[in-house]
């Protein structure tokens, strides 16, 4: 199982979703992909499970791990946290050398707005290849799956004698219809 668990407040969430960068103390995988997203209104906490082939393996018995956590800016909040500490009665190194002095230097961050944004909406091919699925393996040999738009385009390759009735069952249970062209009819499944 190559999965993990980001922890977001609905503040960074929303934020994502905006569009805003995020910065996370660690490398994000380019291929991370978001399966599921969870909110706890309780705790103010939006757990999202994320799946990367660059994750480590982990047994599908054990709980699924979480990722590091988001890191705002580091350079302010160490600068912050110098300037706010009381002054101590004898003078440390940290009250002799000035603020300004002291050079943090911050671990290299990664923006990733633009690859959490992309993998929250699945790609149309996974939806078709979902599609597919409801077919036995029988009528998948009898019609192709192409993504057309916001439809998944469901063709048959060979005139439809009695396996018509049933796929056409199966395309209306997933919200589809039979479009009748004028050269080729197909059938028409909306996305999502």
């Amino acid at each position: 199982m190559k999965l993990r668990i980001l922890k977001l407040t609905p503040e960074q969430f929303a934020g994502l979703l905006q569009g805003k960068a995020l910065t996370f103390s660690s490398k994000l995988p380019s291929d991370l992909e978001v399966l599921d997203v969870k909110v706890d209104l309780f705790s103010r906490q939006v757990s999202m499970v994320v799946r990367s082939e660059a994750f480590e393996d982990v047994a599908e018995t054990s709980p699924i791990p979480e990722l590091t956590s988001i890191v705002t800016n580091k350079v302010q909040t160490a600068v912050a946290q110098v300037l706010t500490d009381p002054k101590p009665a004898q003078p440390t190194l940290k009250s002799v050398i000035p603020v300004h002095a002291v050079k943090v230097d911050p671990k290299p961050e990664i923006t990733v707005s633009s690859a959490i944004t992309k993998s929250l909406t699945p790609p149309a091919n996974r939806y078709a290849a979902k599609m597919e699925n409801e077919f036995s393996p029988e009528q998948r040999k009898l019609v192709t799956f192409n993504v057309k738009g916001d439809y998944v385009v469901v063709k048959p390759v060979a005139f439809l004698k009695a396996e018509w009735d049933d796929i056409n069952e199966v395309v209306r249970s997933l919200g589809g219809k039979w479009v009748k062209g004028d050269i080729i009819s197909y059938w028409e499944i909306p996305l999502g």
